[in-house]
């Protein structure tokens, strides 16, 4: 492999790092817009991704591109998963606290080790799982106490613990898929299949079509253009990056969204002890960056 080849392919690497955190810090921002949310947890998903399906479809064909029926079939499974995934997620975000709902999300990542090892030959080490281990346990110090402040609810825990288990799986089948599907085409075709699989289930829980409010429609153009462009930047970076780096990465989500709480929701405050778990969650993560990238370096050498 020539030096050239090898910039190029560390520079698409470190952009692809850059495009994950950047996706986990519009998915821990939009938790906090989904509680302020003026309209309910279902109902907020399924027109949050009908809006992206319009949106994304449009701007496909207005770039003069096109969206074939192989992209379609390719990207469906991953679409009808996060589809699910963020009805599940954001009714449960409705009835626990921010800070609850996303550190039971954490357990993701060792949902998607034993997949990434086997599936994309990644290399899980010893090292990596202690590492894994550390965030994870810096993570349950930021949501320290939380089950004693009146906002818990074990419904909710299990529909988060519920919708891990489909985040887990559309790391995997958006990374499968995007080996043969375009992003813009990927993410197109993930909101049409999200929006197709929500349909009836709105329709059935709002016992028929119910337009939200303007000022639903406020948010709900707000959480396609933070978290719904998480999706994007996290699809496009999946080629580039490796599955276990951006499983790890979606722990600094129960630190971000735990800060964004205390600062814009009634009764979600910080304490010192959750202060200490974030301090050591990002040092884990920052840790992991550090290991992906001089493995890279080696790989080139």
């Amino acid at each position: 492999m020539s030096a050239t080849a090898v910039s190029i392919d560390e520079s698409d690497a470190a952009l692809g790092r850059v495009a994950a955190v950047a996706a986990i810090s519009c998915w821990a921002i939009g938790n906090v817009m989904v509680v302020k949310a003026p309209i309910g947890g279902l109902q907020l998903a399924f027109w949050r991704v009908l809006l992206g399906a319009v949106v994304y479809t449009a701007f496909v064909y207005a770039r003069g591109q096109t969206l074939s029926r192989a992209e379609l079939r390719d990207s469906f499974l991953a679409g009808a998963v996060i589809g699910i995934e963020i009805a599940i997620f954001f009714v449960a975000l409705k009835r626990t606290t921010v800070a609850t709902a996303t550190i039971i999300g954490a357990f993701q990542p060792l949902l998607v080790f034993a997949v990434a090892s086997r599936q994309f030959g990644e290399k899980i080490t010893k090292g990596l799982l202690a590492v894994a281990g550390v965030a994870l346990a810096g993570a349950a110090l930021v949501v320290f106490g939380t089950s004693s402040s009146g906002e818990w609810s074990l419904e909710g825990d299990l529909l988060a613990a519920l919708a891990t288990v489909f985040f887990a799986a559309y790391f995997i089948v958006a990374k499968m898929a995007r080996a043969k599907v375009r992003a813009l085409q990927f993410q197109t075709a993930a909101w049409i299949a999200s929006a197709v699989v929500l349909a009836p289930i709105a329709l059935v829980d709002a016992g028929g079509v119910e337009f939200p409010s303007s000022r639903a429609w406020v948010w709900i153009v707000a959480l396609l253009a933070v978290p719904g462009s998480g999706h994007f930047l996290m699809n496009w970076a999946h080629p580039r990056v490796a599955l276990s780096l951006t499983s790890m990465l979606t722990l600094a989500i129960p630190v971000i969204s735990t800060a964004g709480g205390a600062l814009f929701l009634t009764g979600q405050s910080i304490s010192a002890v959750q202060v200490v778990g974030m301090v050591i969650v990002l040092g884990a993560l920052a840790a992991v960056i550090r290991r992906d990238v001089a493995m890279r370096t080696a790989q080139s050498d």
